[in-house]
């Protein structure tokens, strides 16, 4: 099974950029794509909706904001959209689908980068869904959760550790945060499996020369219930075209979609 993430950072610009044509070669059976930043009326030309996949879209209130969608060439058993709270669901930043007794979802967690208020708003949202995390461990489902957390792990993640510990998403309360999803949730980041490198992100700022220059973060995640850990046996980020500020994010799992659990 393959499973692709990805912050599309505008679903029509990726589009305008050929992200479909790729992902059509990518024999991907589930696509995970935050920041759509569109209505779904918006995506009624067949290029949004290629040939051979289901597609699910969660969009934010408000228009050109946020929102995240699902592609995949399995149907779902069911769709469920949002998590059940204002601030995550307003703003179209979780959904999910479920195969047996697999659930992958995507999401989108709050850029704090903007001001003070916004990292303490993102503070109050990382809480929130820390507990959403814990219900999900307690159910009898494995989880694959995608997405643009905004947050960095450790300083084997980002370019420049020492001169952004005062910037959002890489503090030291939200680095601890994801030290309680990993230790004490128990999910499991599905890259670092298989890779333990360096100088492997997902995101790089549109300023300077932090592309070119590989001056990145990563942010960008598969994460995964315990059971799912030995069966992730690939993980590639693909670079070789830009689609977004971000790269796909892409893991194969040694299972079969619908042999979870079952």
């Amino acid at each position: 099974m393959r499973v692709i993430t990805i912050n599309v950072n505008g679903i029509r610009a990726a589009q305008s950029k050929g992200f479909f044509e790729w992902m059509k070669r990518q024999r991907a059976d589930v696509v995970c794509i935050q920041e759509t930043k569109a209505q779904e009326h918006q995506l009624a030309d067949p290029v949004f909706h290629p040939r051979g996949w289901h597609s699910f879209f969660f969009d934010a209130e408000k228009k050109g904001y946020s929102g995240t969608a699902i592609y995949t060439r399995h149907e779902p058993d069911t769709v469920h959209y949002g998590l059940g709270w204002d601030h995550c669901d307003r703003e179209g930043r979780y959904i999910q689908a479920d195969f047996g007794k697999l659930s992958i979802a995507s999401l989108y967690l709050p850029s704090g980068s903007s001001s003070e208020e916004r990292h303490a708003n993102k503070l109050v949202f990382m809480d929130i869904l820390l507990e959403k995390f814990r219900a999900m461990r307690r159910m009898r489902r494995e989880f694959i959760i995608c997405g643009d957390f905004n947050i960095v792990h450790r300083e084997i993640d980002i370019k420049n550790w020492k001169s952004n510990q005062k910037n959002s998403g890489c503090t030291p309360e939200e680095r601890a945060w994801l030290d309680r999803l990993f230790d004490e949730v128990g999910f499991v980041d599905a890259f670092r499996v298989v890779n333990q490198q360096p100088d492997q992100y997902t995101w790089w700022s549109n300023r300077g020369r932090a592309r070119e220059n590989n001056v990145g973060w990563r942010i960008d995640y598969q994460m995964i219930t315990p059971a799912l850990k030995g069966s992730v046996c690939r993980a590639a980020i693909y670079k070789d075209k830009w689609f977004s500020d971000h790269a796909p994010l892409t893991i194969d799992y040694a299972i079969e979609l619908h042999g979870v659990g079952e």
